[in-house]
């Protein structure tokens, strides 16, 4: 049973793992970190992996460990999830190829948390920090499901990382209420154009605004909503279009599964398009195009959602390079799911739901996104009281 323990010394505060081993004459070995959640990500990562006689001899080189490991992923899905999308397997294989350029010099049942710091330092100074933090999180999966399958004793790369520079450090930008009924106008006014053209392409652009304002989901995933999960008032998320736009496939994760209540006047329109308007089409797509296929999410966001902003008069102008003033739409589709999640956490619903609503696999992607305004709506309460005052109430 490994356990966590606090240390404070001259050197200040560590957190110091107590986990199983059989090469201590205690049967304990010990590792410290700077912090706490260093020493929970170890202690997670060496919990539950025991190994009942002999290792298994065929994977011993790094680079065997890494082809093994992209079929997993690619047929089996790695620790228990799904196969990864095509897609995400390319961005695996570009990582893989960056951890068989390091020069390992032993085979991987013999690495120690020395050798993976020193891979660290290599990445560092060889690739930019984000592809450096990309690959060791992939070098932590390769020797991880090594590990499960009995390649190798334990991830010796546990504990070791590359923080992340988050790229939600600047606050992200949500349309008000009011500009958001200044886009749904804007739709309604454009369906019902007496240019019979325009009309007739409004006619299933407006559903899908509204549809991407009442649900908060992402443009890969509304732009290719079946008609079979249109129901109880509401829609399944269960797939998206992959990167590129190429290949209709599932959620990215599983957490962007998910069921999501439409209002009743949004719901009756998509419903009235997709049985009355749409095309038939073998993807169930609710709003196809003429050649029965999905959107593109370029013409979407250049040929919809761009004429609406300009239509509601949602435009920035700014200064060219040329000394020029040029005019460009004030947001982008993807800031609907900003204004959606804002409009949850006005009405103060639970934190585990908005992560639900929104599809986070992780709820730190909730808070490290939306914090911002739980802070602010928190800070808007009139009636504040100490913790010491709340006791006294009961």
């Amino acid at each position: 049973m490994s356990d966590i323990r606090k240390r404070t010394g001259t050197k200040g505060t560590t957190y110091q793992v107590r986990y199983p081993s059989s090469a201590t004459k205690t049967g304990y070995a010990y590792k410290s970190f700077n912090t706490m959640k260093e020493a929970r990500a170890f202690r997670d990562e060496i919990g539950g992996i025991k190994h009942v006689g002999p290792l298994d001899p065929t994977i011993q080189t790094m680079e065997e460990a890494v082809d093994a490991w992209l079929k997993i992923c690619e047929r089996e899905g790695r620790d228990g999830r799904d196969p990864v999308t095509g897609y995400t397997l390319k961005g695996y294989m570009r990582r893989a190829e960056v951890i068989k350029a390091y020069p390992w010099e032993k085979r991987i049942g013999e690495l120690q948390t020395p050798d993976i710091v020193a891979f660290r330092s290599w990445l560092l100074r060889e690739h930019s920090r984000d592809l450096a933090r990309r690959a060791l999180t992939s070098l932590h999966g390769i020797l991880k499901e090594m590990a499960m399958r009995g390649h190798i004793a334990s991830n010796v790369a546990a504990g070791v990382s590359i923080r992340a520079e988050s790229r939600y450090d600047e606050e992200v930008r949500i349309p008000s209420p009011r500009e958001v009924q200044a886009l749904l106008r804007a739709a309604d006014d454009l369906a019902a154009s007496s240019n019979k053209q325009v009309a007739r392409t409004w006619q299933r652009y407006r559903p899908i605004l509204y549809l991407a304002a009442d649900t908060g989901m992402r443009p890969q995933e509304y732009l290719v909503i079946a008609r079979s999960n249109l129901r109880d008032g509401g829609v399944y998320v269960d797939r998206a279009l992959e990167r590129g736009g190429y290949k209709i496939s599932v959620t990215k994760t599983r957490a962007g599964r998910r069921f999501i209540d439409l209002s009743p006047g949004t719901f009756q329109m998509i419903k009235d398009y997709a049985d009355n308007h749409a095309i038939q089409n073998k993807f169930d797509l609710v709003f196809p195009t003429a050649n029965g296929r999905w959107q593109d999410t370029d013409n979407w966001r250049k040929r919809g959602f761009y004429k609406a902003c300009l239509h509601a008069g949602l435009i920035e102008e700014r200064n060219s390079p040329d000394g020029n003033v040029a005019s460009s739409p004030k947001y982008s589709p993807y800031d609907l799911r900003h204004f959606y999640a804002s409009m949850l956490i006005e009405q103060r619903v639970n934190l585990k739901r908005i992560q639900m609503l929104m599809g986070h696999e992780d709820i730190k992607t909730t808070l490290n996104v939306y914090g911002h305004l739980i802070n602010r709506v928190e800070g808007q309460d009139d009636d504040r009281i100490g913790m010491l005052d709340l006791i006294a109430a009961e």
